[in-house]
C-alpha cells in the first residue's frame, strides 16, 4: 500500500516533459493523470493527457484501462486543494453533474487519492493548488482534448524542464529555436553551451552567453564557469527568465546548471546532482565534465567533497 504526497506544480510540469528518445508520455505505465473536477469543468479545459474521474454512489470510478500497480506516477488534481487534509466531503450519489460535485470541490483530490493508495505501489501525488494553480503557471498545457492516440503522443514535443520555477529552464537546441516555447515560458536570455548558433539574441551579449565547446571528452567548460554564474545572477536580479541549453540538453547544459547551483547554494556536487536529476531524469554530463565539476566543487567549497568514482556519476 502506498501513501499520499503533495506534488508541486513545477514537479508535474517536469513529469510531463521527461524524455528518452521520445516523450515519456508515450509509455503506458509512466503517468496516470486524474482530474476529479466536474465534467463541465473538465470539458472546458484540463491538463494535457488528464482523464476524468467520475463519481457514482459515493465512489470514484477509475478508468478501466488504468493499472495503478504498474504506473510510475499517479497524479490527482481538483480545483485548488493545497493540503492533504480533506476539507469538505461530497454528499451526492449522482454522476459527474455540476450539482453532484458542488460538495467536493475542496479536498476532492485527497478523497480520491485515499481510495487509490491500496491499488498502487508508488505514492499517489496530489497536485498542490490543483488545476487553478497549474493552469495559471502553465496555461499552454491546458487542453480540451480527451483522447490521445499513440501517434499523437509520439509527436508530442516536450518543453524544457524547470530548474528554478519560472526563472531557469534547461533544454535542448530544438527547444531553444522554437518561438512558441520562448513566448510561453517568457524567455529573455539564453545560455548556449554548444557549437551551434541559435536564432534568438544573436549578437546581443547582454542576453546571450554562448559557451562554444564540443560534446567530447576534450571539452573544457572550466574557464567559462565564473562568467556563467555571473550572467545568470545578473538576469535573475533583472527578473529575466533564462534558458540554458546544449544540442541534446543532456551533457554540456546539465554541467552548466550543476555548476551554477553549486555556486548559488554553496553546495556539493552530489546535492546539486540529485536535484537536477530529479528535474531531468536523462541528464548525463560526460566524464570529463564531471571531473571539472569536481574541481569546481573545490573552488566553491574549498575542498572536494563528492566522490565522483561512485557509479552514480
Amino acid at each position: 500500500m502506498s501513501g499520499l504526497v503533495l506534488c508541486e506544480p513545477t514537479e508535474l510540469y517536469n513529469i510531463l516533459n521527461q524524455v528518452t528518445k521520445l516523450s515519456r508520455l508515450t509509455e503506458p505505465n509512466y503517468l496516470c493523470l486524474l482530474d476529479v473536477r466536474s465534467k463541465r469543468e473538465y470539458d472546458e479545459s484540463h491538463v494535457i493527457t488528464a482523464r476524468l474521474v467520475k463519481k457514482r454512489a459515493g465512489e470514484y470510478l477509475i478508468p478501466e484501462s488504468v493499472d495503478l500497480e504498474c504506473v510510475e506516477y499517479c497524479v490527482v488534481y481538483d480545483n485548488n486543494t493545497s493540503s492533504l487534509k480533506v476539507i469538505l466531503k461530497g454528499d451526492s450519489d449522482d454522476d459527474n453533474t455540476d450539482e453532484g460535485h458542488q460538495g467536493i470541490v475542496l479536498g476532492a483530490a485527497v478523497e480520491c487519492g485515499r481510495t487509490l493508495t491500496h491499488l498502487a505501489r508508488h505514492p499517489i501525488h496530489i497536485l498542490r493548488g490543483g488545476y487553478e494553480s497549474f493552469s495559471a503557471m502553465y496555461h499552454f498545457f491546458r487542453t480540451q482534448k480527451i483522447i490521445w492516440m499513440p501517434r499523437e503522443l509520439d509527436d508530442f514535443q516536450p518543453y524544457p524542464v524547470e530548474i528554478m520555477p519560472g526563472r531557469i529552464y534547461l533544454g535542448n537546441f530544438r527547444q531553444a529555436c522554437d518561438p512558441k516555447i520562448q513566448k510561453d515560458l517568457k524567455i529573455k536570455a539564453h545560455v548556449n553551451v554548444s557549437m551551434e548558433t541559435g536564432p534568438f539574441f544573436a549578437g546581443d551579449a547582454d542576453k546571450l552567453l554562448h559557451i562554444q565547446i564540443e560534446d567530447s571528452l576534450e571539452a573544457n567548460i572550466t574557464p567559462f564557469l565564473r562568467h556563467l554564474c555571473h550572467f545568470i545572477e545578473v538576469h535573475l536580479e533583472l527578473g529575466s527568465v533564462i534558458l540554458v541549453f546544449s544540442t541534446m540538453g543532456i551533457s554540456r547544459s546539465c554541467a552548466a546548471i550543476l555548476a551554477y547551483l553549486m555556486h548559488r547554494n554553496e553546495q556539493t556536487l552530489k546535492r546539486s546532482w540529485a536535484y537536477v536529476k530529479k528535474c531531468k531524469t536523462n541528464m548525463r554530463p560526460n566524464r570529463a565534465l564531471v571531473a571539472q565539476l569536481s574541481e569546481w566543487e573545490k573552488v566553491v567549497l574549498g575542498d572536494i567533497v563528492t566522490d565522483i568514482l561512485d557509479p552514480l556519476y
